[in-house]
């Protein structure tokens, strides 16, 4: 009993501390068990935890975060709206400033084409090339019993002053075609002033304003109209021959008229007046022309001289080169001139030049 007693005394121990290393290395088995269940637990629980963000991401958001997200909506729309408003206030002022640059220019552009024209210097672009007119764009316009001997258009373009020999002048309108007016002959030894040509009407002219219209006949009279309403307001005296030719001065109501009295007198038709008488040719003048100097060009006839008068200095420039007698003669501007003679020939002249550019 004693011996047995103390082989189990003595074998409690060794069998609890076999007990105890079987028990650890149970332990050992278990914890490797539960680390491999734990990290496969751990994949789990990221799995879980990934649906979990997800689930978060779809479950609605609270009042906070809302309120937050709109304060900070409202105020990128205030900064969107803000910066807007500085774009629009910067065009403004870029358009206004355009506005004012496009004024300058245009004050400027006028104020330098003054200049040139004054000087004789201005030159326009017309076309590039001349394009003859199609047959239906012809408009013919009758009413003359006899010749045409000139014509004269409104500076607005809006009618047309024709005379003929007839003694008449008619006045048309240029979009319809259509007579506006006719100042009838007058009857030779009616009383009073006459209201109309009694013999051929020789050549018309109206000032660059449109308000007077003057015309001369055959019979050495100048007659004085208002454009407008084709009354009849002054008759001027004075040539001792038919008049030839009338030209009004650019910008004023001073009246150029020449004769076949081989004279050139000034008028100041505003104030119904005569100012002074020119001499010079040796022959019958045909035309005369002006621009807005104060000086005037006539095309002499047989004489076969162009000649420039100087008014205030009443001297006078002589151009010879034509064979035969002029007939006619344009101002193209201050400075050039063309005449034109009965042989056929046209020149260009330089003012400053006695001898033809073309």
């Amino acid at each position: 009993m004693s011996a047995t007693a103390g082989a189990r005394k003595r074998g409690k121990p060794a069998s609890g501390a076999g007990a105890g290393a079987g028990a650890g290395k149970r332990r050992r088995k278990a914890d490797s068990a539960g680390n491999r269940g734990k990290s496969k637990g751990g994949g789990k629980m990221n799995e879980e935890i990934s649906s979990d963000s997800e689930s978060e991401s779809l479950a609605p958001r609270k009042p906070e975060e809302e309120e937050e997200e709109l304060e900070e909506t409202a105020q990128e729309k205030k900064l969107r709206l803000a910066k807007l408003y500085l774009e629009q206030l910067r065009q403004q002022e870029e358009e206004k400033a355009e506005a004012r640059a496009f004024e300058e220019d245009q004050v400027a552009g006028r104020l330098k084409e003054d200049v040139l024209e004054q000087r004789g210097r201005l030159q326009k672009s017309v076309a590039k090339e001349i394009q003859a007119p199609a047959s239906a764009d012809i408009r013919v316009l009758r009413g003359h019993q006899l010749s045409v001997t000139c014509l004269v258009i409104t500076p607005d373009d809006s009618a047309i002053f024709s005379a003929a020999k007839d003694c008449t002048i008619i006045k048309w309108s240029v979009e319809s075609g259509r007579k506006l007016h006719v100042i009838p002959r007058a009857k030779k030894g009616a009383e009073g002033k006459p209201s109309g040509h009694s013999s051929h009407v020789l050549c018309m002219a109206i000032s660059s304003d449109g308000k007077y219209l003057a015309s001369g006949d055959r019979s050495k009279l100048i007659l004085i109209w208002e454009a407008q309403s084709c009354q009849h307001l002054y008759t001027f005296t004075g040539h001792r021959d038919a008049v030839s030719g009338l030209a009004f001065r650019r910008g004023t109501h001073q009246l150029y008229s020449t004769s076949h009295d081989r004279s050139v007198k000034v008028w100041n038709v505003a104030e119904n007046s005569y100012v002074e008488t020119l001499f010079g040719h040796q022959d019958t003048v045909a035309a005369l022309d002006a621009l807005s100097r104060e000086c005037c060009v006539m095309a002499g006839g047989r004489d076969g001289t162009v000649r420039v008068w100087k008014i205030p200095e009443e001297s006078q420039l002589v151009f010879y080169g034509h064979q035969g007698s002029i007939d006619c003669i344009h101002l193209i501007n201050e400075e050039h001139m063309v005449p034109g003679a009965d042989d056929g020939s046209v020149a260009l002249w330089g003012l400053s030049k006695k001898r033809p550019l073309a």
